[in-house]
């Protein structure tokens, strides 16, 4: 298991970092939101398995951070560890996308706890198979007769999406919904830009195109 913990407080970080590693969960540290978003985009898609996520943060929030990684199709799982503890910036907080919110001070032993439930929930997720093409939830990966293709989170949510929706066509505005979380429609082509490059990385033959509705699951290629 390796976490990603952003928090200014370089006493915090020390604390939280010793507390992990001597259960033996690696780590690394980011002091804002910037420094945490440059790991993410440094590291293999999908290397962290979890986020300890402040929300005071110099520049920008914690809020702020959340609503970022998610607009770029980043799931990982967030932890709020934060002294804010009114029942509106929790709320807000889930509503954001956390997995959980945990007020400071805290007993390390209950954020350990805290850690294992979210993994636990994360890693009950299923396998779908469908024609040989095999969707791991969890570990986030997605492989066709042993061959793993190597995708952008938003590749991965748009296939899952297809998949999860493979009975029926899904619209635009689905897509945009689930694979970007906007509630509205930019005006912009990145749907169609997604769904192409997809399409370059599993085979054209995944995603049909229905014109006027929107895209749905294709069959694969023929045997």
């Amino acid at each position: 298991m390796k976490l990603l913990v952003v928090d200014d407080d370089p006493k915090f970080r020390s604390y939280v970092q010793r507390g992990l590693r001597e259960s033996e969960i690696d780590c690394a540290v980011a002091d804002s939101a910037e420094a945490g978003l440059t790991e993410l985009g440094a590291a293999p898609p999908c290397a962290f398995d979890l986020i300890l996520l402040d929300v005071m943060l110099p520049g920008r929030s914690g809020w702020e951070f959340l609503e970022e990684i998610r607009g770029r199709g980043f799931h990982v799982p967030v932890i709020f560890l934060t002294a804010r503890h009114g029942l509106n910036e929790r709320v807000q907080g889930f509503e954001l996308g956390a997995d959980d919110y945990v007020i400071k001070p805290f007993d390390f032993a209950e954020l350990l706890a805290r850690i294992k439930a979210v993994i636990r929930r994360r890693m009950a997720l299923p396998v779908i198979e469908v024609g040989g093409l095999v969707l791991d939830l969890a570990a986030r990966t997605v492989t066709l007769h042993d061959k793993r293709f190597d995708l952008t989170p938003r590749e991965f949510e748009l296939l899952r999406a297809l998949v999860e929706g493979r009975e029926r066509t899904l619209s635009r505005t689905e897509l945009l919904r689930r694979v970007w979380n906007l509630q509205f429609d930019p005006g912009t082509n990145v749907v169609e830009v997604l769904v192409r490059r997809l399409r370059t990385k599993i085979g054209a033959t995944w995603i049909d195109t229905v014109t006027g509705a929107g895209y749905r699951l294709g069959s694969g290629p023929s045997v």
